[in-house]
């Protein structure tokens, strides 16, 4: 058994919590942080077991090495903001405890999604000898997993990939985000990016379009290509691939609105003086949104995520395409959260599992793929992200 700090109270953390708590043989003691107390004290309500609550800033690292030493933790999931990524890093190095995110690091001053920064903190946790697991999400993370899955079992070769995450669900808002509005907005207005030919080729936002029918009866679905952080890492660690794609679906209500905050600066991450006060336009709006916490007790319909793989095995042309469904309403009843946050939270808890039962072990930053797929291939059976194959 192991003690799990979790920083982080919005609809991850929530999930995360929940699904540590199923798990008591795994995760001992739980303490559950964030900069808002009242949040972490309400998630702490909705389980029946004791849950550590405390209040820290994720940006200060003086506080974090304080609360680390005092709870004295095995691992710590960082499902806070991307932009704090770093200082929890530095302060699992300088406490020594392993760490587990779910997406990699961005500055706040530029919308830029790449691995380099945590990559580069390699050598100093081989050197504490300690493990940081990067993207333990579900995209990144679970398609990952996916990835080296069909690999291991099924490809000589991958020679192209693509990943499609369609939200079939419905929340009721004029305008909403499931995760972040802020990340979610500044993901999905980045240049985009793709692998092709040995290199990333650039194209401008959700500029490619095509249509999508999901297994199952989800539906059919309009997905548009971005750039997304898992395409980095899968394409240095299966060198083989000759193009990756990242897809997802967007209705067209959501893009009418995202054009309009676009074309009157809504969206933009530049400050501007209101008042006599700098202000960041993009935070400001996330103010106005909807938290998507909230969104919960309203979303209806299904998840489909997956990857689409296409290679060789024995010489011979397969495609393999590998998903899973995710109900909506079945998540919230559950835990409470919508199944965007249960789809990143379920495999947050399954990675930090998979480092304290000694599962996936090692001395450095590694990606989800480096591991055996296998055992966490398993849990997300086990733990509620089950997952289906169709080959063709």
């Amino acid at each position: 058994m192991g003690k799990v700090l979790i920083i982080g109270a919005g609809g991850v953390g929530q999930v995360v919590t929940h699904k540590c708590a199923q798990v008591p043989e795994v995760f001992e003691e739980i303490c559950l942080a964030s900069r808002t107390l009242e949040k972490v004290k309400n998630i702490a309500s909705q389980i029946n077991r004791p849950i550590r609550c405390e209040q820290v800033d994720a940006d200060d690292v003086a506080q974090l090495v304080k609360l680390i030493k005092d709870f004295k933790p095995d691992v710590v999931i960082n499902v806070a903001l991307p932009y704090q990524d770093l200082p929890i890093m530095d302060a699992c190095l300088e406490a020594g405890v392993h760490y587990v995110d779910t997406a990699n690091y961005e500055p706040r001053d530029e919308a830029k999604f790449c691995y380099k920064w945590q990559w580069d903190y390699h050598d100093r946790f081989k050197k504490a000898g300690i493990m940081a697991l990067l993207g333990s999400g579900f995209d990144p993370g679970v398609t990952n997993v996916f990835t080296a899955y069909a690999k291991k079992h099924y490809f000589d070769e991958i020679h192209e990939l693509d990943i499609v995450d369609v939200n079939g669900g419905n929340h009721g808002h004029p305008f909403a985000t499931n995760f972040n509005p802020e990340i979610n907005i500044r993901e999905v207005t980045a240049v985009c990016k793709h692998w092709e030919n040995g290199q990333f080729v650039e194209t401008p936002p959700m500029s490619m379009k095509k249509t999508f029918e999901c297994p199952e009866n989800v539906g059919t679905f309009t997905i548009y290509r971005l750039y997304h952080e898992e395409l980095e890492s899968l394409v240095k660690h299966f060198p083989e691939i000759k193009k990756a794609q990242f897809w997802m679906s967007f209705s067209d209500n959501y893009l009418k609105h995202l054009e309009v905050l676009q074309n009157v600066g809504m969206t933009s991450i530049e400050p501007v003086k209101f008042n006599g006060v700098d202000i960041i336009p993009l935070q400001f709006l996330k103010a106005l949104l909807p938290d998507p916490a909230s969104l919960g007790p309203k979303t209806k319909g299904k998840t489909c995520i997956g990857c689409i793989c296409r290679g060789v095995k024995n010489g011979k042309e397969l495609e393999y395409y590998v998903y899973n469904i995710c109900d909506h309403e079945e998540c919230y009843r559950e835990v409470k959260s919508q199944a965007i946050s249960y789809t990143t939270g379920v495999p947050a808890m399954i990675g930090a599992m998979m480092i304290l039962k000694g599962i996936w072990k090692g001395e450095g930053v590694f990606n989800m793929e480096q591991f055996n797929p296998d055992p966490f291939m398993e849990a997300l059976n086990k733990y509620g992200l089950p997952w289906k194959e169709i080959f063709r």
